[in-house]
């Protein structure tokens, strides 16, 4: 476990952005609630209702945009779950700055490099709005920024806090529910967008490197 952790942290230093501003930071893994979540930190996101995780791979929509797919995946190892928290373009925030209640992030794939992403394509279950993977390192847009508001009276994002991401586009909340694939993502659930606030787009930051926080940021 210990090794692995290493291996994660090894590879957010050698994936940082040498043009946004990051500055190295050590990494370490975190089993503790309320550590804080941070802008660099590679997190797995929980859904509360079903316990699966937010989940992507190199799998394209058969439907609406064909991008990448997202789901939700109920194993709790698998690498494809994991995203790295990033600020949107133009914002000043270094890697390890807390990340505050409003604030608009992005997150990206760390296998794939793509951006959390929506727009007003139908998802192939339930026919709500799409969430896909979308972009690369170089290429993103406002199709990948989510505001982030904590459930509750908490000002600093932490882990296993209830909190919801809202579109900025679309204004859908990143939303799953027990709608499973049969097929190519046999077992794993549909994630999409939807306007309403419900308690099926509640979310939890669970396993995952937290990088340690600047205490000047917060």
């Amino acid at each position: 476990m210990a090794l692995g952790f290493f291996c994660l942290a090894l590879f957010l230093y050698l994936s940082l952005d040498p043009d946004s501003g990051y500055t190295p930071a050590s990494a370490a893994p975190s089993g503790k609630e309320g550590v804080e979540i941070t802008y660099g930190s590679a997190i797995k996101l929980m859904h509360e209702k079903t316990k699966f995780r937010l989940h992507s791979h190199d799998v394209p929509y058969g439907s609406g945009s064909g991008q990448q797919s997202v789901t939700g995946f109920p194993g709790v190892t698998d690498s494809n779950s994991y995203w790295i928290v990033k600020p949107v373009p133009g914002k000043t925030f270094k890697q390890g700055d807390a990340i505050k209640n409003g604030a608009t992030i992005r997150l990206q794939h760390m296998k794939t490099r793509k951006w959390l992403h929506s727009h007003l394509h139908a998802s192939p279950i339930s026919g709500n709005l799409e969430v896909s993977c979308f972009g690369d390192d170089s290429n993103s847009d406002t199709g990948d920024h989510w505001k982030l508001t904590i459930e509750g009276s908490g000002k600093i994002w932490k882990q296993d806090q209830r909190v919801r991401l809202q579109h900025i586009d679309t204004s859908g909340y990143l939303h799953s529910h027990d709608k499973k694939y049969q097929r190519i993502a046999g077992g794993q659930q549909e994630v999409c967008g939807i306007r309403e606030k419900r308690a099926d787009n509640v979310w939890l930051a669970a396993e995952g490197v937290y990088l340690p926080v600047n205490e000047s940021s917060k």
